[in-house]
């Protein structure tokens, strides 16, 4: 336990500049996971320094997709109002400013900070002089040793300074327990004097997370394996403040099937697409779950609360995890088709209504259309496809049609099967009664193979390849199949 606190603090701390990447979303999940199993707090606070790039709909979209996944957390913005809940807000670091500027003067009165008024050409100069001189060395500022009363004034008088941390007198290695990756050396001469203030007074990333994860009592650290050379300077700043430090793991990269870092080019990495796309948030967080951590059991398949009450950091993986697009489409096909059939009409419902789909409002039928469609369920948009036969309004005979309706033998067939469904008793057919007319259909005409089934095929769905006719017709009533038959006759 670090000696920040005796509670388990851990935090996910995005940046509101876009839209929530599955990646992140999957850190998220490992710390509230890591939180809830040990009966600790979960806090979400918002990088937002980057006044240029952060908007409130990008936090109001990573707020909605967490809510959605219901990765909920004990402090930070309020899911609604945005505004700040728990002890040790702002959660937002835009609203820390003042925090930040003060440890700022701590770290200058203890000369481990210097105002530095190099500008950007002159910084240029320098690292072109060592690139071309073969050595590898970092700018050294000639301020570091500069009078703080001094740089104020001339700060006073216009002058734009930075702030940067002293590292040149820190010669030995950092040693971290990395939870994750064991033990990481790092040389203190990987970096160079670091910004802690940019002139404008905005602290940089490095910064604002060590004085914020003090601040907040952060207890572990987990995040992505890139922000592992992010670690050092947040260690040397611990260090010159007189802190201690919170235990830091580093999760592997999600990657691509090409084992490179995840990313758009390859398909959806939003999980706002993901759910626009009908996955089931229950599926998304079993999944992400899976990508560098194993149940102690090997089960594949759980709920929020089996993950809770297996997690922990001992079967975090330090390899990284291929993101794996069918298996992930698979897990969401085992979630859905377990669910009761009510709940997934309720689930795929709206997204019927959004292709304009108009289908029957009997509950009964719903039911049945459920139990009929739900073993072809991946994703809840796969619903549009299945369902589309159903609706007279969409029904169309398509250019595919053409061979066959051309065929001799396509009108008698179908005179015959319409004379037969007209003769049935019932509005409605089994699987066995729809057969059952088919196999009269071949007694009549003598007819089989493609000659019976594609013009049967085209009157009932417009086309002759697509859906088993079988499933569809006893959701289909006698008047609808009909009138279809009539559409088919009259192109014949």
């Amino acid at each position: 336990m670090s000696a920040l606190t005796s509670e388990i603090r851990v935090r996910f701390a995005p940046s509101p500049t876009g839209y929530l990447h599955v990646g992140g979303a999957r850190s998220a999940l490992f710390n509230y996971l890591y939180a809830k199993h040990n009966g600790g707090k979960f806090i979400l606070r918002i990088e937002d320094t980057d006044q240029a790039r952060s908007t409130k709909e990008s936090l109001k979209m990573m707020i909605s997709d967490l809510k959605w996944l219901g990765i909920l957390w004990d402090e930070g913005p309020d899911t609604d109002s945005l505004i700040d809940k728990g002890p040790y807000g702002p959660y937002k670091q835009s609203e820390r400013l003042e925090i930040y500027k003060k440890h700022a003067e701590e770290l200058l009165a203890r000369g481990k900070a210097y105002y530095c008024f190099m500008s950007d050409a002159e910084l240029e100069a320098e690292r072109e002089k060592i690139k071309a001189s073969g050595l590898h060395t970092h700018v050294e500022s000639p301020y570091a040793d500069g009078s703080i009363d001094e740089a104020q004034v001339r700060i006073a008088n216009g002058d734009k300074a930075v702030v940067r941390f002293k590292t040149r007198e820190l010669r030995k290695d950092y040693i971290l327990k990395d939870l994750i990756r064991g033990e990481v050396k790092f040389p203190s001469d990987m970096v160079g004097d670091f910004v802690l203030l940019r002139s404008d007074g905005m602290p940089v990333y490095n910064f604002c997370c060590a004085v914020d994860d003090y601040h907040m009592k952060i207890s572990h650290i987990l995040r992505a394996e890139e922000h592992l050379p992010n670690t050092l300077r947040q260690m040397m700043i611990y260090e010159g403040l007189g802190w201690a430090l919170p235990q830091f793991g580093h999760i592997s990269l999600i990657l691509d099937d090409d084992r490179q870092k995840l990313s758009k080019r390859k398909g959806a990495v939003a999980c706002d697409q993901f759910k626009k796309e009908g996955y089931l948030p229950s599926a998304m967080n079993n999944y992400m779950a899976l990508l560098g951590w194993s149940h102690p059991e090997d089960k594949e398949i759980m709920s929020l609360e089996d993950m809770k009450a297996a997690f922990t950091l001992e079967r975090v993986h330090a390899s990284g995890a291929v993101f794996d697009r069918v298996k992930l489409k698979w897990m969401n096909a085992q979630h859905l088709r377990a669910l009761p059939n009510a709940e997934i009409w309720k689930l795929i419902a709206p997204f019927l209504q959004e292709a304009g789909l108009k289908l029957p409002t009997d509950s009964d039928w719903q039911q049945q259309s459920v139990e009929t469609f739900k073993s072809y369920l991946e994703i809840l948009s796969d619903a549009i496809t299945l369902y589309t036969p159903l609706d007279d309004s969409k029904y169309e005979i398509f250019a595919e049609s053409d061979e066959t309706l051309k065929m001799e033998t396509t009108k008698p067939v179908l005179q015959a099967w319409k004379e037969l469904v007209t003769a049935h008793a019932k509005e409605s057919f089994t699987e066995a009664e729809f057969l059952q007319i088919q196999d009269g259909v071949k007694d009549k005409t003598g007819q089989k193979g493609k000659n019976l089934f594609f013009p049967i095929r085209v009157a009932l769905i417009g086309k002759p390849n697509g859906a088993e006719l079988k499933i569809l017709v006893p959701l289909m009533n006698k008047k609808s199949i009909l009138a279809r038959a009539e559409q088919a006759l009259a192109k014949c």
